[in-house]
Protein backbone atom coordinates (compact mmCIF):
# COMPACT_ATOMS: atom_id res chain seq x y z
CA UNK A 1 0.00 0.00 0.00
CA UNK A 2 1.53 3.33 -0.85
CA UNK A 3 1.25 6.25 1.87
CA UNK A 4 1.03 9.59 0.40
CA UNK A 5 2.20 11.29 3.53
CA UNK A 6 3.36 15.24 3.33
CA UNK A 7 7.02 13.68 4.21
CA UNK A 8 6.99 11.65 1.09
CA UNK A 9 5.42 14.47 -1.12
CA UNK A 10 8.01 16.70 0.41
CA UNK A 11 11.17 14.09 -0.45
CA UNK A 12 9.48 13.20 -3.97
CA UNK A 13 9.24 17.56 -3.93
CA UNK A 14 12.97 17.43 -3.78
CA UNK A 15 14.36 14.81 -6.17
CA UNK A 16 12.19 16.02 -9.11
CA UNK A 17 14.52 19.50 -8.62
CA UNK A 18 17.75 17.47 -8.31
CA UNK A 19 19.58 15.46 -11.18
CA UNK A 20 22.13 12.56 -10.90
CA UNK A 21 21.54 10.52 -7.65
CA UNK A 22 22.00 11.82 -4.15
CA UNK A 23 21.98 10.61 -0.65
CA UNK A 24 19.36 10.69 1.63
CA UNK A 25 21.57 12.87 4.03
CA UNK A 26 21.62 15.50 0.93
CA UNK A 27 18.09 15.52 0.41
CA UNK A 28 17.64 16.33 4.24
CA UNK A 29 20.02 18.79 4.16
CA UNK A 30 18.33 20.42 1.88
CA UNK A 31 14.84 20.31 2.96
CA UNK A 32 16.61 21.60 6.34
CA UNK A 33 17.75 24.59 4.26
CA UNK A 34 14.62 25.31 2.63
CA UNK A 35 12.63 25.39 6.60
CA UNK A 36 11.40 22.11 6.61
CA UNK A 37 11.88 20.50 10.41
CA UNK A 38 11.78 16.70 8.84
CA UNK A 39 14.27 14.25 10.82
CA UNK A 40 16.66 12.38 8.89
CA UNK A 41 14.78 9.28 9.73
CA UNK A 42 11.64 10.41 8.30
CA UNK A 43 13.26 10.99 5.14
CA UNK A 44 15.02 7.11 5.29
CA UNK A 45 11.76 5.40 5.77
CA UNK A 46 10.48 8.33 2.79
CA UNK A 47 13.49 7.30 0.54
CA UNK A 48 13.18 3.32 0.93
CA UNK A 49 9.26 3.49 0.37
CA UNK A 50 9.66 5.47 -2.98
CA UNK A 51 12.36 2.42 -4.03
CA UNK A 52 10.28 -0.30 -3.19
CA UNK A 53 7.14 1.74 -4.96
CA UNK A 54 9.84 1.59 -7.89
CA UNK A 55 9.77 5.77 -8.00
CA UNK A 56 13.72 5.88 -7.14
CA UNK A 57 16.59 3.97 -8.01
CA UNK A 58 18.87 2.97 -5.69
CA UNK A 59 22.79 1.92 -6.25
CA UNK A 60 25.70 2.05 -4.16
CA UNK A 61 28.84 3.99 -4.27
CA UNK A 62 31.90 2.64 -4.44
CA UNK A 63 32.35 3.05 -0.22
CA UNK A 64 29.06 1.68 0.11
CA UNK A 65 27.18 4.67 0.89
CA UNK A 66 23.20 4.41 -0.98
CA UNK A 67 22.54 7.20 -3.41
CA UNK A 68 19.15 7.89 -4.88
CA UNK A 69 17.64 8.95 -8.19
CA UNK A 70 14.23 9.71 -10.26
CA UNK A 71 14.67 7.02 -12.93
CA UNK A 72 12.23 6.14 -15.99
CA UNK A 73 10.15 2.81 -15.08
CA UNK A 74 11.46 0.84 -17.73
CA UNK A 75 14.19 -1.00 -17.10
CA UNK A 76 17.28 -0.04 -17.58
CA UNK A 77 20.89 0.12 -16.51
CA UNK A 78 23.35 3.44 -15.62
CA UNK A 79 26.53 4.73 -16.29
CA UNK A 80 27.65 7.01 -13.33
CA UNK A 81 30.65 9.68 -13.21
CA UNK A 82 32.74 9.17 -10.51
CA UNK A 83 34.05 12.39 -10.47
CA UNK A 84 30.28 14.76 -11.20
CA UNK A 85 28.29 12.33 -10.52
CA UNK A 86 26.76 12.64 -14.25
CA UNK A 87 24.06 9.46 -14.79
CA UNK A 88 23.26 8.39 -18.24
CA UNK A 89 20.57 5.75 -18.33
CA UNK A 90 21.00 2.72 -20.49
CA UNK A 91 19.60 -0.52 -22.25
CA UNK A 92 21.56 -3.32 -21.79
CA UNK A 93 19.84 -6.78 -24.05
CA UNK A 94 23.00 -8.02 -24.04
CA UNK A 95 23.18 -8.19 -20.09
CA UNK A 96 19.54 -9.40 -20.12
CA UNK A 97 20.29 -12.18 -22.07
CA UNK A 98 23.24 -13.46 -20.09
CA UNK A 99 21.21 -12.59 -16.47
CA UNK A 100 18.72 -14.96 -17.81
CA UNK A 101 21.09 -17.98 -19.15
CA UNK A 102 23.21 -17.80 -16.03
CA UNK A 103 20.39 -17.98 -13.69
CA UNK A 104 18.23 -20.26 -15.67
CA UNK A 105 21.61 -22.41 -15.71
CA UNK A 106 21.60 -22.65 -11.90
CA UNK A 107 17.55 -23.13 -11.86
CA UNK A 108 16.75 -19.52 -10.76
CA UNK A 109 13.66 -17.79 -11.40
CA UNK A 110 11.79 -14.59 -11.13
CA UNK A 111 15.30 -13.02 -11.35
CA UNK A 112 16.21 -9.25 -11.45
CA UNK A 113 19.03 -7.35 -11.22
CA UNK A 114 20.96 -4.14 -10.90
CA UNK A 115 23.96 -3.13 -13.14
CA UNK A 116 26.07 0.59 -12.72
CA UNK A 117 29.27 1.20 -14.64
CA UNK A 118 31.30 3.47 -13.02
CA UNK A 119 33.69 5.57 -14.77
CA UNK A 120 34.69 9.45 -15.60
CA UNK A 121 32.30 11.23 -18.09
CA UNK A 122 33.91 13.37 -21.04
CA UNK A 123 34.00 15.94 -19.57
CA UNK A 124 35.55 15.62 -15.79
CA UNK A 125 38.23 13.74 -18.12
CA UNK A 126 38.86 16.86 -20.39
CA UNK A 127 39.22 18.80 -16.87
CA UNK A 128 41.52 16.54 -15.42
CA UNK A 129 43.60 15.69 -18.58
CA UNK A 130 43.61 20.00 -19.27
CA UNK A 131 45.05 20.43 -15.28
CA UNK A 132 48.02 18.04 -15.71
CA UNK A 133 50.88 19.83 -16.26
CA UNK A 134 52.73 19.05 -20.04
CA UNK A 135 55.47 16.87 -19.22
CA UNK A 136 58.79 18.22 -19.22
CA UNK A 137 61.30 18.75 -22.36
CA UNK A 138 64.68 17.18 -21.56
Amino acid sequence: MIRNTRQRAAVVAVFDTLDGFHSAQEVHARMRAAGDSIGLSTVYRAVQALVDDGELDSIRTDNGEAIYRRCSTTHHHHLVCRSCGRTVEVEGPTVERWADRVAGEHGFVDVKHTLEIFGTCAACHRVVNAAEPAAADS
